[in-house]
């Protein structure tokens, strides 16, 4: 069994893979305080209460955009899995050609998430990552990432506002009953969700205008279901992307 590791700056998404079939994902808050030691606790008692052992895992890919914890993961993947793992970087193959000015620029999340969706879904393609960040990423017919978009994530924004003012509360990211809100909460909630639908449509014509054809779009992250459940401009939702990503890489990968 291969177990993929996506290390974001929010969450740690944890998948196993049995061949192409995927038995379970589970998510883990992410913490640069943890070490390897604590991960591996959370990571094997999940295991455990999937029915796995560690000695089912024979094969790990990873990516991450947290460097510190990338060698806690590696540390832990040895220690308790005697395993060293697949981590996509510099030297990898991922099928993905990287047309931007600096290729060592883009996350490995991004071509993880880049490679899954041209498997998947073909070309044209643009994934809209709803995490801690909104990203979009352009992946053209032949499967070469060439661009994105980078704007602040929906509980960030929601997040800066409470920071940021003195009356404002924290509020449910829940989608209002209508745009115009009757009072304080469901103002913001308007502002927030509603808001951000606007930006992934926006985004979405921009960038269907400069490619010059209708690309097909695709949502993932945290967020993913929220947002595309309000405009019809996402034509797919996948929460696991990245996770069969790592597996389309790992595969590429193997000797």
């Amino acid at each position: 069994m291969l177990l993929a590791i996506d290390i974001g700056n929010t969450s740690i998404a944890i998948g196993v893979f049995e061949g192409e079939k995927l038995r379970t994902t589970r998510h883990m808050a992410t913490s640069i305080q943890h070490m390897a030691d604590e991960y591996a606790t959370f990571l094997l008692n999940i295991l455990n209460h999937q029915g796995f052992s560690p000695s089912d895992i024979r094969e790990i890919a990873m990516c991450s955009v947290v460097p510190p914890l990338t060698t806690t993961f590696v540390d832990l993947s040895q220690r308790y899995f005697h395993i060293t793992p697949l981590v996509v970087g510099t030297g990898v193959k991922t099928g993905v050609r990287i047309r931007m000015d600096n290729p060592r620029e883009v996350g490995a999340d991004r071509i993880v998430d880049a490679a899954a969706a041209h498997h998947l879904y073909g070309g044209p393609v643009i994934v809209v990552d709803l995490g801690t960040a909104t990203t979009f990423g352009i992946v053209s017919k032949e499967g070469d990432y060439i661009g994105g978009v980078i704007a602040t994530g929906i509980a960030t924004a929601a997040e800066a506002l409470v920071t940021r003012t003195a009356q404002l509360p924290r509020v449910e990211l829940t989608r209002p009953k209508r745009a115009i809100g009757t009072n304080t909460v469901a103002a913001m909630q308007s502002g927030i969700i509603f808001g951000y639908v606007g930006l992934v449509e926006g985004m979405v014509a921009r960038i269907r205008g400069e490619l010059g054809e209708k690309a097909m779009v695709i949502a993932t992250g945290g967020y993913a279901e929220l947002i595309a459940n309000e405009t019809t401009m996402i034509d797919k939702i996948n929460p696991d992307l990245t996770l069969i990503g790592l597996r389309l890489i790992y595969e590429m990968n193997r000797e």
